[in-house]
């Protein structure tokens, strides 16, 4: 493909402050993953290129997206366009995005029909829309009435996380599932 023909990686700000969301303009992964340290970014070698600036504090891998949250002593304004230009770079060399995506599925076979119902709603319904700020939510279990979920990517640490956890996810999962008394992020 002719260099003129990609659409260039762009970027746009996220309701977390101190996360970027880079938009790639083409799927790299099925299911995003979070590199919240270096360590964890070797199944991307592009997270792991970013983790070499000292100011980098967590990387989020989505679908066709890729947040950067940064540390307080530095702002976007210097970060953006260059981070934009090093991740454009990347993608021309063919450079791989991903190199392994191997996370462990729960068993459904195990999953209790609410469970299921529960994983089908946030799959279809809830991760979409977080995802176009830059994060994701995953579930880690349903106990005593309790929705337990990871919060990913833009949405860890986001001012505005607790607003969408309560007055988005939880509403959202108390109409469709009485049964649910509180949706909490672990």
């Amino acid at each position: 493909m002719n260099t003129s023909e990609k659409t260039p990686v762009s970027f746009e700000p996220t309701p977390n402050p101190a996360t970027m969301k880079f938009l790639l303009h083409k799927k790299v992964t099925d299911q995003g993953f979070d590199c919240p340290t270096v360590q964890e970014a070797e199944r991307s070698p592009l997270a792991a290129k970013i983790f070499g600036f000292p100011w980098t504090s967590s990387v989020y891998v989505g679908p066709d997206f890729i947040t950067v949250t940064k540390q307080d002593w530095v702002d976007w304004e210097l970060l953006a366009h260059p981070l934009s230009g090093l991740i454009q770079e990347h993608l021309d060399r063919d450079e791989p995005v991903v190199v392994t995506f191997v996370e462990a599925e729960e068993d459904n076979e195990n999953d209790s029909p609410m469970v299921r119902n529960i994983k089908s709603v946030l799959n279809r319904e809830i991760r979409p829309v977080v995802a176009l700020d830059g994060g994701d939510i995953v579930f880690h279990k349903y106990e005593n009435n309790v929705l337990y979920i990871h919060m990913k990517g833009a949405c860890s640490g986001c001012p505005s996380s607790t607003v969408t956890l309560k007055e988005g996810i939880e509403v959202r999962m108390k109409e469709l599932f009485p049964e649910i008394v509180e949706v909490v992020s672990v």
